[in-house]
């Protein structure tokens, strides 16, 4: 069983410009390949993981940092699944349910 303590989510919050037409196709493939890594939109610069390990984080902090556009400014953050437990969301000012962690899946 995996440890709320030892598993981690990762947050990438990004700014990257996008007046010209070059710069807003190296913010499309940037976004593009957070998808391909397997992160999720949580807002619109913003885009979370959930990893099993700091060593899954640390791969994906290589990989992010190899796909950032130049001139962007990308901030990762890292937590444990317990601080993860503790965010409070609002939806059209209604708070919502907690988050749950994705469900854990063997591959046979």
């Amino acid at each position: 069983m995996l440890s709320g303590y030892r598993i981690m989510w990762i947050v990438v919050m990004f700014d990257l410009p996008v007046i010209s037409k070059e710069e807003r196709k190296a913010a499309s493939n940037f976004r593009l390949s957070l998808l391909d890594m397997g992160f999720q939109m949580a807002q619109l610069s913003v885009y979370m993981r959930f990893c099993t390990s700091h060593a899954q984080v640390n791969t994906f902090c290589g990989r992010i940092e190899s796909a950032v556009p130049a001139g962007g400014k990308v901030n990762i953050l890292t937590f444990t699944d317990k601080q993860y437990e503790q965010i409070i969301s609002y939806h059209g000012g209604i708070r919502q349910d907690a988050n749950k962690t994705p469900e854990q899946f063997s591959l046979f």
